[in-house]
């Protein structure tokens, strides 16, 4: 079916958004006064970003099209798979294999007139401060709680105090966030600094699943055992990109390596069940996305999205929860900021341990314990006024040189009381700084 180009004006096309920001209501803060200046606003100067092009990513840029912001940019690695037409509308099967920030951004600028989207077919990680300082507001739409602490963690760094403490909300740019899991979802409003962080609730989070490691490599018995021991275990046996190579799981080389070697181990043990699909699940930790779920969220997220662009209404606080398994259930309530936040907190963490603890020990807290929930952290110190480095993951070559160090006890490595240990790990775009507390040996 032919359909006309849209044009960009036509009369009473903002005739909805006018009735909101040109007068007020029963709900409007004593403060809002109503003006076309918040339209003039919402249109020609706000810049959203939002990160991901997925799911709710499709939703997201969608709804703020429509409701008027013009200035978008969209940032997501992947591409296009064919799993993701069932739900992610804004995809065609032509263009299976390309950028899904590219292909969204296309699609919006196209059908909705006026709206200027622009794409990043990358990481979040690739840009530094001076890029996220020209949003006025960044909504997620991600699959990643690695990627949410990120870019909660870069949006609370930039963040400015005077000398009292206080924090200058000129320099304070808040984050929507939305997530779903299968029937289940949640929205949330962030102002870092303000209100409770991303890593405030990390055991908000549902936990990973993980499979013994002896299993793994012993007595498989599900497909998931045979793509665990390949990513686990062959990756850096036989390095097949190149011995510095981390496992990408967006790159389909590195997925169908993974997937091959998976079937050849499941053969030999008889498990059947092995997928592409099933692999790049396992590799990504992804959870199967319903798509009225996604469009929920989505609303939820936009309509806050655009109460904090024109202060036409309070905005939500500032977590909402939602949940269509068996009927339909929604509830919002305040999540409170955790005093010792490993983000947001400005306050050193302590570790307490006694001396006899060893490297390896403090790694495995690191990445154990619900209040840090680190994926690969990497550790430096200062023994004697100079800089060591006790254990870093993410080199090959410089895992291989420190990797005796995990065997090594605290009072081998020199440290002490008071000691201070600067952690870095991919959940945090900055390092995070630790004081050794040396407790006694429990008897």
């Amino acid at each position: 079916m032919e359909v006309d180009e849209p044009k960009e004006v036509w009369n009473g096309r903002w005739a909805h958004l006018r009735k909101i920001l040109e007068r007020k209501g029963p709900l409007t803060p004593t403060a809002f006064e109503p003006s076309p200046d918040r339209l003039d606003f919402l249109s020609e100067t706000c810049k959203l970003l939002v990160i991901g092009a997925g799911g709710l990513g499709c939703e997201l840029l969608k709804n703020l099209a429509l409701m008027g912001f013009k200035n978008i940019s969209v940032i997501d690695m992947d591409t296009i798979d064919l799993s993701n037409l069932n739900r992610q509308f804004l995809f065609r099967q032509k263009d299976v294999g390309r950028s899904k920030a590219e292909v969204a951004a296309e699609f919006i600028n196209k059908r909705i007139p006026g709206c200027r989207v622009t794409p990043y077919n990358c990481k979040i990680q690739d840009f530094d401060e001076q890029f996220y300082r020209g949003f006025h507001i960044v909504v997620c739409g991600l699959d990643s709680i690695i990627a949410r602490r990120w870019i909660n963690g870069m949006l609370l760094s930039m963040l400015d105090y005077n000398e009292d403490g206080d924090l200058d909300q000129s320099t304070l740019i808040p984050i929507i966030d939305g997530g779903t899991e299968g029937f289940k979802g949640n929205a949330r409003v962030i102002l870092p600094g303000l209100t409770a962080c991303i890593d405030c609730t990390l055991d908000l989070f549902p936990p990973q699943v993980n499979f013994p490691l002896c299993t793994i490599a012993h007595t498989p018995r599900l497909p998931e055992h045979c793509i665990e021991y390949v990513r686990l275990l062959l990756w850096q046996k036989e390095n097949p990109f190149g011995e510095d190579i981390s496992i990408d799981g967006d790159d389909p080389n590195h997925i169908s390596w993974i997937f091959e070697k998976s079937v050849e181990r499941a053969s030999q043990y008889g498990i059947h069940g092995v997928t592409y699909r099933l692999t790049q699940g396992v590799v990504k930790n992804i959870i199967p996305a319903v798509a009225s779920t996604n469009a929920v969220i989505a609303a939820a997220c936009a309509n806050e999205v655009f109460k904090l662009a024109t202060s036409c209404c309070s905005p939500m606080n500032n977590y909402m929860v939602f949940n269509d398994a068996d009927g339909v259930y929604t509830y919002v309530y305040e999540q409170e900021r955790n005093p010792n936040c490993l983000a947001c907190s400005n306050k050193p963490q302590k570790l307490e341990f006694p001396p006899c603890t060893k490297l390896q020990q403090i790694i495995d807290h690191l990445i154990n314990n619900p209040a840090f929930q680190m994926k690969a952290p990497g550790v430096t110190t200062s023994v004697g006024g100079k800089n060591k480095t006790l254990y870093i993951q993410s080199v090959a070559s410089i895992e291989e040189r420190t990797r005796p160090n995990l065997k090594l006890s605290l009072d081998e490595l020199g440290l002490q009381d008071g000691s201070e240990l600067v952690v870095a790990d991919t959940t945090s775009p900055v390092s995070i700084l630790f004081h050794l507390k040396i407790i006694p040996e429990s008897s």
